[in-house]
């Protein structure tokens, strides 16, 4: 719980999951999100480390090299305050909403 939350609390890491939906990699995060590339792949190593974000393949880029690509592992995460502690809810990504999310890709690329 301590390192989800430590992960959250850095600069950049909620952003990185909100556009995280589908697969990206390192660069478009970086250009989506206005912030250095080092940066990006600090927040990228320390999501996946917690779980948050996942490897999601390794896709070939427009300029013909091998990139990684990343998406939110998670739907939700809840944190709750009270009686002098802290709960973290995490609700990870549904594998079937994965599969789905891949097919409906495929149909749009064509």
């Amino acid at each position: 719980m301590d390192d989800v939350l430590a992960t959250l609390g850095a600069e950049y890491s909620a952003e990185i999951l909100s556009r995280a939906d589908e697969a990206l990699s390192a660069q478009e995060l970086s250009e989506e999100i206005g912030v250095p590339i080092a940066t990006t792949y600090r927040r990228i190593e320390e999501l996946t480390e917690t779980g948050l974000l996942d490897h999601h393949d390794r896709v070939l880029s427009d300029e013909r090299r091998r990139v990684n690509v990343y998406r939110r592992g998670v739907s939700q995460i809840s944190v709750t305050f009270g009686d002098g502690s802290v709960t973290v809810d995490v609700e990870e990504r549904g594998e079937v909403k994965n599969k789905l999310d891949d097919v409906w890709r495929t149909l749009s690329d064509h």
